[in-house]
């Protein structure tokens, strides 16, 4: 196609301007890759990743991080009554009349469908105990919950309530739903938010699960807020100590009341050799090609991996090659293996072009459908744009190495921004980018990069946000669990306190 093209270098970082008669078309940077170039207008958003946490590690003073549901919170001065056992979250019930409460980071809740199973060790004395699976939860006095009521008789209860700055009120009748309940019994709480409507239902574990929910009331009191559990022992219980039990905690189906929205034109393209500052005839021909191309770009190969992708297996490798990603493997605390390259996702073992191998299995990692988050961006610029990649040897400013240590100083393409210990400006960033943090403080090598991602676009609230695999949201997330995705808030927000570098492929 014949585009009438004008060009305009500019510096800081040196580049070239290529405009046509609606605007800016694209921008090629001297050194780099990456083009950014204007298509057709695109919208990328996130929803709330499903979940289970199974407490399958071990942890004590808290329950840690849920696997895909943020990390568990507790009330100040209440932590070290919560530990996991390697298969069940444990409550130490030691007082009565008093509450112990946890709850899920995600205060952006909305609707949803959530379960959890639940158990006390010994049949009440003296007074009853109960499990509550809250939601729309604010605090530890405001909140919405279905709780179970054990009685010294056996007798099982459920209630619906709502607690607002401590009073308690009733939102169904204390129904009985069942007898006989010795310690050691597990029941199901269910729970669902359905615009105003709020529901629950509780069974015996061993018993078909009820057709219908037990309550659906209209309560507009919380309409979002987090997920969490809460134990109380009644004034005159005798049994204390006693442990309270919780095991596979599901949230089933669920969204963000305010989930992150990013639109723009920007889609990104690779050039087969960095760009010398010469815009060629041949290089015209490709911008003019790209500017009516809505092939898979590097920002669709990235949202290819997020949640409630499909999954696509490729009929002649054999194998799974995009999806729904997952961080990695977890370790005995319930924390996640950060070894997972791109290559681990496929399941495969890997050879380089400078001769460098990478098996699968290898080490801690067996699992396929994986990526931390260097792995990801290997994922999408090296398998995916052609950024020829390396493993630990060739660090040469052309290769992409595997460790995101590496890849800040020594990756591939230009340094657009390079701060060692301040966030640098965002003057010139631009969607693509891989931006790269010291995130975790307080480690041996303190200001070494630990994280990196790619930036997405400014979002509907006008903040710089960018997509990473993060342990806490267990995959590829532009969104803010354990987090906010955004390079541009206040410095109290880790990511864009801790951005050091921004590097254009």
């Amino acid at each position: 196609m014949d585009l009438n093209l004008t060009t305009q270098r500019l510096t800081n970082p040196s580049r070239t301007v290529v405009s046509d008669d609606i605007g800016i078309l694209a921008t090629l940077t001297d050194g780099s890759k990456t083009v950014a170039v204007r298509g057709p207008l695109r919208t990328f958003t996130e929803q709330k990743r499903v979940f289970t946490d199974n407490f399958s590690r071990t942890f004590s003073n808290g329950w840690g991080q849920s696997p895909g549901g943020g990390s568990w919170l507790n009330p100040p001065g209440t932590r070290s009554k919560f530990s996991v056992n390697g298969s069940q979250g444990v409550i130490l019930m030691d007082v009565v009349g008093i509450c112990r409460q946890a709850s899920l980071n995600d205060d952006d809740v909305g609707d949803f469908v959530g379960q959890g199973k639940f158990t006390i060790d010994e049949l009440p004395t003296g007074a009853s105990c109960s499990m509550a699976m809250s939601f729309g939860y604010q605090d530890s006095t405001n909140q919405n919950r279905a709780r179970l009521l054990i009685n010294t008789t056996g007798t099982v209860q459920l209630a619906l309530e709502k607690e607002v700055a401590g009073v308690v009120t009733n939102l169904g009748v204390l129904t009985n739903v069942g007898t006989g309940f010795v310690g050691g019994d597990s029941w199901f709480i269910k729970t669902q938010r359905d615009g105003d409507v709020i529901r629950a239902k509780a069974w015996k574990d061993g018993n078909p699960e009820p057709g219908s929910f037990l309550f659906s009331v209209t309560d507009t009191t919380f309409m979002t807020g987090r997920l969490g559990v809460r134990s109380i022992a009644a004034t005159g219980n005798t049994n204390i100590p006693y442990n309270v039990l919780v095991d596979d905690y599901e949230m089933l189906s669920g969204s963000w009341t305010n989930p992150p929205v990013v639109s723009h034109t920007s889609w990104v393209r690779t050039l087969p050799q960095a760009f010398d500052g010469n815009f060629t005839d041949v290089i015209k021909d490709l911008v003019s090609s790209w500017s009516m191309d809505t092939s898979d770009d590097a920002l669709a190969y990235a949202m290819k991996f997020e949640a409630y992708t499909p999954a696509v297996i490729d009929p002649i490798l054999g194998y799974q090659v995009f999806g729904q990603s997952g961080y990695g493997p977890l370790n005995a605390d319930g924390t996640r293996i950060e070894a997972s390259d791109f290559n681990d996702y496929f399941g495969v073992c890997w050879t380089f072009p400078n001769g460098e191998s990478r098996k699968f299995p290898h080490g801690k990692i067996t699992q396929t459908l994986n990526m931390d988050c260097s792995g990801f961006v290997r994922m999408v610029y090296g398998r995916r744009m052609g950024i020829p990649m390396c493993f630990h040897s060739n660090l040469d400013g052309i290769n992409l190495p595997r460790r995101t240590k590496d890849i800040g100083p020594s990756g591939p393409g230009i340094l657009v921004e390079d701060s060692p210990s301040t966030p640098p400006p965002l003057d010139n960033i631009q969607i693509g980018d891989v931006v790269l943090f010291d995130a975790d403080t307080g480690e041996p090598t303190e200001g070494q990069i630990d994280h990196n991602g790619i930036f997405l676009g400014v979002d509907g609230n006008g903040n710089y946000r960018f997509i990473s695999s993060r342990k806490t949201a267990n995959g590829p997330t532009f969104a803010d669990l354990g987090g906010q995705s955004t390079i541009d808030l206040p410095s109290g927000s880790t990511y864009s306190s801790r951005l050091r570098k921004i590097r254009r492929f």
